[in-house]
């Protein structure tokens, strides 16, 4: 077989490409310890332990249990210190930095801590209460843990923190997409792969929408293409054939590829397609209503 020769201008014109897209995608990575604040801090605090880095292979030493969800979400490396009252030695404050790629995981790892709406007011978006605080700004994940209640200084903490970082990324786009009438407050989260439990959804969002007694559920499944997005619709329609029923393959009033059907695990569905999104409802009981909010949905996005 004859090899094939690259010129050496072309060859030089793809180093300086991939050179600008790692520029890119770095350019707003600060130095995790950089982060840690050592100076300037609350009155009356100091570092007392600090900062140890931790990579992939080291987090599980950390924080095993959880280890595996930063993992999957695209944890790049993390930062641990620990910070302590001068006068009351036993007050003391923990505080993790995960640097998780891009604000999309970093959502996503947000999103899954999050489990009501308490908004410290730092951040992209933020939870706080007595003991903890935890937010995230741009690529990063911060989560904070006070030993005795102190919502204020762990507030000051997070302030302190949020100003450090200069990644300027903005909230993921499809957070507003979903219909805010009737949807739960703190409800959206992010999943880096098998959304609504099926691997062939691959990753989106999900946001609930309390129904009665029961909880509707809105996704929004992203693909690499048209293509993909469409091939997902059929497995999800030959998942529907194998464990459930299908009732319709023509949903009105909707002029799109699109499947109506019920899950024997998650009840009533519509599945619906636009560009390289899918999109539907789960678990409703009023289909009136769903097929609202999809339309709210659909009409939302870019």
């Amino acid at each position: 077989m004859r090899k094939v020769m690259v010129p050496r201008h072309w060859m030089m014109v793809f180093i300086f490409a991939g050179i600008l897209v790692w520029f890119e995608a770095n350019a707003w990575a600060a130095p995790l310890a950089s982060l840690i604040l050592r100076k300037n801090l609350p009155k009356g605090w100091t570092l007392i332990q600090g900062p140890q880095p931790y990579n992939k292979k080291t987090l599980f030493e950390h924080i095993n249990g959880q280890a595996e969800l930063f993992i999957q979400y695209g944890f790049q490396g993390s930062v641990f210190a620990i910070y302590q009252h001068k006068e009351r030695t036993q007050n003391q404050i923990e505080a993790d930095i995960y640097d998780m790629g891009n604000a999309v995981q970093a959502f996503g790892v947000f999103s899954r801590f999050r489990n009501e709406d308490r908004p410290g007011g730092f951040g992209l978006d933020s939870y706080l209460d007595d003991h903890s605080a935890f937010f995230y700004k741009g690529r990063y994940f911060i989560f904070l843990y006070a030993a005795e209640s102190n919502r204020d200084t762990l507030t000051q903490f997070s302030r302190l923190i949020a100003s450090k970082i200069s990644d300027p990324s903005l909230p993921p786009k499809e957070i507003g997409y979903f219909p805010k009438e009737g949807l739960k407050p703190a409800s959206i989260q992010y999943f880096p792969e098998g959304l609504l439990g099926k691997q062939f959804l691959r990753r989106g969002f999900r946001g609930t929408y309390p129904d009665g007694e029961k909880e509707t559920h809105l996704f929004l499944s992203i693909f690499k293409d048209s293509r993909e997005a469409a091939n997902a619709l059929k497995l999800f329609q030959e998942d529907l054939s194998k464990r459930g029923k299908i009732l319709s393959q023509n949903v009105t009033p909707f002029e799109t590829r699109a499947l109506k059907g019920e899950d024997p695990y998650q009840g009533k569905v519509i599945v619906l397609q636009k560009g390289f999104y899918l999109l539907g409802g789960v678990g409703f009981e009023n289909e009136e209503g769903v097929i609202t909010r999809l339309k709210e949905l659909m009409g939302r996005i870019k």
